[in-house]
């Protein structure tokens, strides 16, 4: 019997829902789960895709199949040859590798029109909201607990169900981008031309889906400020701010509903929430960071030895816990899994060469997102473009202090981000009723 494709959606979204609530799925035990219901799923849409034609395989192009398999092969090779400096760390991650693939994959694959688009997104921006108030609660009444268990870290900060508060912090710059996204999808494009309808247009602003979404994103934006991540606001702040500049100046006939929302942003979110919940510690601790004080400094630095050490071919995906002690020194006084720096840590395990696939998919998926902005498509699928590129703004600036991508929950959602302007393409091109191959052509030039 063939699963119709809405429960297979419902599903994808029930997984990713759940990917953050189990401490980030950053134990063995929460990711090896996640990554057995995503292989589930993935092999049930290929059969409903062989036996009956509810499920399209077509919307992800030969580009992106070549990209994943090219990655999948060049961070292999090491784990199949021996070459590895760990080879039982480097196929670990080869299968989360495997499971993100199928993140964006399903995606594609699954969000096929914009009822699913928008459910897709609301989704996950009620699981950001979760997050935002679960951890504000947890930190507002001083109860340092994850699911009845004490934090090993981030204690007297908000951190979600995430064990770090930089990860939570991740998460939530994602969907603050996503809400955001919503958010400009709904705004009214022309002025009120009468009293009576600029009433009604107040009303359901205070009454419907705009009033939540505005409300969702002050939660997080409130969880986002009590973490007290530093990269974590900046990221977030600079990535609003350099995405708002460029959707005034890409967005076709930009209203002056968009241009009063991210004022009310920067004036409300920023000046008045932020002075009432403590906006001033996260400034403390940004005035207080210098290079003798930060020891992940010293760490960035010897780990670009390791780059340097093996630029083209890595030391294999999941090895920087085993290489990194070969290149400590006496000013490292704690123990490393991770580089706290994405941009480091990537380079170093998997060398130019396997990076380079990562990187093509990345600019990709920010290129298409730059290109719905200034395209005549609907006001959703140009405000998905935009919250796509925030997101991507946002992490990349917060990859340079912290290992955001290697926690699966993050990396999952990422992935994600990174599937929605192909899937906006998509639904554009369906809606026009291109041909299936001439969508694929033109899909895989216009990445």
């Amino acid at each position: 019997m063939v699963v119709q494709s809405r429960y297979l959606l419902y599903f994808f979204i029930a997984i990713l829902v759940f990917l953050p609530l189990p401490f980030g799925s950053n134990r063995p035990l929460y990711w090896w789960s996640s990554q057995l219901a995503l292989h589930l799923l993935t092999a049930t849409v290929l059969l409903s895709a062989l036996l009956s034609s509810r499920v399209r395989l077509s919307a992800i192009s030969p580009w992106h199949l070549g990209l994943m398999g090219l990655f999948l092969g060049i961070a292999g090779w090491p784990w199949l040859m021996g070459t590895s400096m760990d080879t039982s760390a480097t196929a670990t991650q080869w299968l989360k590798s495997i499971s993100l693939f199928e993140v964006f994959f399903l995606a594609l694959v699954l969000v096929s029109s914009r009822q699913k688009l928008k459910l897709l997104v609301t989704a996950l921006v009620l699981a950001g909201t979760f997050q935002a108030v679960y951890g504000s609660l947890m930190t507002i009444t001083g109860t340092d607990y994850i699911w009845n268990q004490p934090k090993t870290a981030s204690q007297g900060v908000a951190s979600g169900t995430f064990i770090n508060r930089n990860h939570f912090a991740g998460y939530l710059e994602m969907c603050l981008a996503l809400g955001l996204g919503l958010l400009i999808a709904n705004l009214e494009d022309n002025r009120a031309v009468s009293w009576r309808q600029f009433f009604r247009r107040i009303i359901a602003t205070l009454l419907g889906e705009k009033a939540r979404t505005r409300i969702y994103l002050a939660l997080m934006v409130i969880g986002l400020i009590l973490s007290q991540s530093r990269m974590g606001n900046t990221a977030f702040f600079a990535s609003m701010s350099i995405s708002g500049l460029l959707g005034l100046l890409l967005f076709r006939n930009a209203s002056r509903s968009v241009i009063i929302l991210f004022a009310s942003l920067l004036i409300i979110d920023i000046f008045l929430m932020g002075a009432f919940f403590g906006i001033d510690k996260v400034q403390q601790r940004l005035e207080s960071t210098t290079a003798v004080t930060e020891e992940r400094v010293v760490v960035n630095d010897l780990s670009e030895h390791i780059v340097g050490d093996h630029l083209w071919w890595g030391t294999g995906l999941g090895t920087y816990y085993t290489v990194f002690p070969q290149y400590r020194d006496e000013r490292i006084g704690s123990s490393y899994i991770h580089a706290h720096n994405d941009l480091i840590e990537f380079p170093s395990e998997l060398g130019l060469v396997g990076l380079a696939p990562l990187v093509l998919l990345m600019l990709s998926s920010f290129v298409v997102a730059i290109r719905l902005q200034v395209s005549n498509r609907s006001r959703l699928l140009r405000a998905m473009g935009f919250a796509s590129s925030m997101a991507i703004i946002a992490i990349m600036l917060h990859s340079t202090t912290d290992f955001n991508l290697q926690v699966f929950a993050n990396a999952a959602t990422f992935m994600v981000i990174l599937a929605l302007p192909f899937i906006c393409l998509n639904i554009d091109r369906a809606d026009r009723g291109l041909p299936e191959t001439r969508r694929s052509r033109t899909l895989a030039a216009g990445a």
